[in-house]
């Protein structure tokens, strides 16, 4: 009886995570549309490359009468080829409903293209593809490392309130959370790049060492290692003041507990109240951090990612916000969104796993 209330409760959870999945996705393109975004910014291209057209005739010595007929003809095939013929509903809504059934498209942008490192014609998947493990190496293991550390430590601070350790680690949050982590990234190239050069100057090489992985993995591991330590290490100290802080604040919750106060009156070791009686209370809330934050890591740091020259997914994201390219960034809103609403119920599944109020 228990297991079908609970299969039930799970069932009506993935249909409403997957309803929230279609209605962010044809907002996503209604917005896009409605508001003009995509018709400004390809305008702007549009014009920029009529501009360069206009140039290269009037080089190869072509008549004015003959490059102002070639002009419009050129600018009718752009709009054509841009689809500004059409409606805003006929462009946005179509790719918007293709993405929900994995359709995603083909790439729009020579930018975009070249962020993941290829040519034209290229498609949506394979450019995400491309770039997701990139953003892998830098942001989620920096997000995994900061994950160990703080399930570690967060809750012997906790225990520990008021101490020495316990004043450190706010100040230390507090510090880090005013500090930009693309600023600690200028500072930390400058200095351990230029001035000590102890760490890479450029970091775009990686690139070479990730694709070659299934060829070569005990090379490749080396050369993603000596490209990535410094960027893993940079966003670590960025983050892991607001990870330390945020694990402390729910381990205070139960730090104050009569259970947690009787196993220490009773002389409970240290290290067994925290992971006895505290970590196992905290462990769903714990648990919900920890995955929403690796889901969101996906989908890359913008600024970042630039200043260390990381194509990665924020770069990819940066070049189709910037040139308007649709379909690249429907795809990209369709595979974050997708991958935060499996981590929402996989935290579900675990709810039920870690509480037992929630299968009782």
């Amino acid at each position: 009886m228990a297991s079908s209330r609970i299969a039930n409760v799970l069932a009506k959870r993935a249909i409403t995570l997957t309803l929230a999945l279609v209605v962010i996705m044809i907002l996503t393109a209604v917005i896009m549309g409605a508001s003009g975004y995509d018709t400004k910014i390809i305008k702007a291209i549009i014009h920029s490359e009529l501009r360069a057209f206009r140039q290269q005739l009037i080089q190869e010595g072509i008549s004015t009468e003959e490059i102002a007929n070639l002009i419009k003809q050129r600018e009718r095939e752009l709009i054509e080829i841009y689809n500004l013929d059409k409606p805003w509903y006929q462009r946005t809504l179509p790719l918007a409903l293709r993405a929900l059934i994995l359709d995603l498209g083909y790439v729009n942008s020579e930018e975009v293209a070249n962020v993941a490192g290829t040519q034209l014609p290229l498609k949506v998947s394979a450019a995400i593809l491309i770039t997701l493990p990139r953003t892998i190496v830098m942001l989620t293991v920096a997000q995994i490392i900061c994950a160990i550390i703080a399930l570690r430590l967060a809750p012997l601070i906790a225990y520990r309130r008021g101490s020495l350790l316990d004043r450190a680690v706010i100040t230390y949050a507090a510090a880090m959370n005013a500090l930009p982590i693309w600023w600690l990234a200028i500072i930390a190239i400058f200095v351990l790049g230029f001035y000590l050069e102890l760490a890479p100057k450029d970091y775009r090489a990686v690139v070479k060492y990730i694709n070659m992985f299934g060829e070569n993995p005990v090379e490749s591991l080396r050369g993603i290692l000596y490209y990535s330590w410094l960027p893993i290490l940079v966003v670590v100290i960025g983050i892991l003041g607001g990870w330390l802080y945020g694990v402390r604040a729910i381990a205070l919750r139960v730090v104050g507990e009569d259970f947690v106060m009787v196993a220490r009156a009773k002389g409970v070791p240290e290290k067994s109240v925290v992971k006895k009686y505290i970590l196992r209370v905290i462990a769903g809330p714990v648990a919900t951090i920890v995955i929403l934050s690796l889901a969101g890591s996906i989908g890359g740091f913008i600024i970042t990612e630039s200043v260390f020259n990381w194509p990665g997914m924020g770069s990819l994201y940066y070049a189709a916000i910037t040139t308007g390219d649709s379909n690249t960034l429907i795809g990209l809103i369709y595979i974050t969104t997708a991958v935060y609403i499996v981590a929402r119920f996989i935290l579900e599944v675990l709810y039920v796993i870690l509480d037992p109020r929630v299968r009782y």
